[in-house]
């Protein structure tokens, strides 16, 4: 069956991660978006199950105990968390799982499945960031600002940049990372992923099991 890849795409509070994400959703039939868990309240048109799965405190730490989570975090004063099945689920379809999710989480993820892929996704400066909160509506800006500066510095530790100073370009060039891994020689010769390119099965047989001369020069 084709393997697929995990991707986290993470940054500071109103940078725009859930925005990128959601475009890349559109417009890479190959991702789909691990719906997270959170104890936080559901924002006006979030729906439980499709935004995210909405659970009480109880009924998360319960979850934890019983390592339902591939990661998880307190961030502020809610819980969220990545649940493993819908990980396995996805990856099980031979798609890529996008997890859209803090930096914590993040490292979490990348210690337990050391192929994950991290993206980072910055602002193009302080000033805008505090901009897009505001614009937001948030009103516990200054907390944070503050908490953003402590994320910023984790940039340095993921596997990509990106910034989103324009928003088609961000996902522009989040969408040649994905491609760019599914066309590399490991991923499309192993098990049926080959099918992806159209390629034969003649062609295949010899790619795969000819002699590379080269090698002997």
């Amino acid at each position: 069956m084709p393997k697929g890849f995990v991707y986290v795409l993470s940054a500071p509070s109103g940078t725009g991660k859930t925005t990128v994400g959601n475009l890349l959703l559109k417009e890479v039939p190959f991702l789909e978006r691990v719906v997270t868990a959170t104890t936080r309240p559901p924002r006006e048109g979030e729906r439980h199950g499709v935004d995210y799965y909405f659970l009480s405190e109880e009924d998360f730490k319960r979850k934890i105990k019983e390592d339902r989570f591939l990661e998880w975090a307190k961030v502020y004063r809610y819980y969220y968390g990545s649940p493993k099945s819908e990980v396995e689920r996805i990856l099980s379809e031979g798609k890529d799982a996008l997890l859209i999710i803090d930096v914590q989480g993040a490292f979490e993820v990348k210690r337990k499945l050391p192929n994950a892929v991290l993206i980072f996704l910055l602002p193009p400066s302080l000033e805008e960031l505090r901009r897009r909160l505001q614009k937001r509506g948030e009103r516990e800006l200054e907390e944070r600002l503050e908490w953003a500066k402590k994320e910023l510095p984790c940039a340095r530790h993921f596997d990509f940049v990106v910034v989103n100073d324009e928003l088609e370009k961000a996902v522009s060039e989040i969408k040649s990372i994905m491609v760019a891994n599914r066309r590399k020689a490991a991923f499309v010769f192993d098990d049926e992923n080959y099918l992806s390119l159209g390629l034969s099965e003649d062609l295949l047989k010899v790619v795969k099991e000819g002699e590379c001369d080269a090698k002997k020069v």
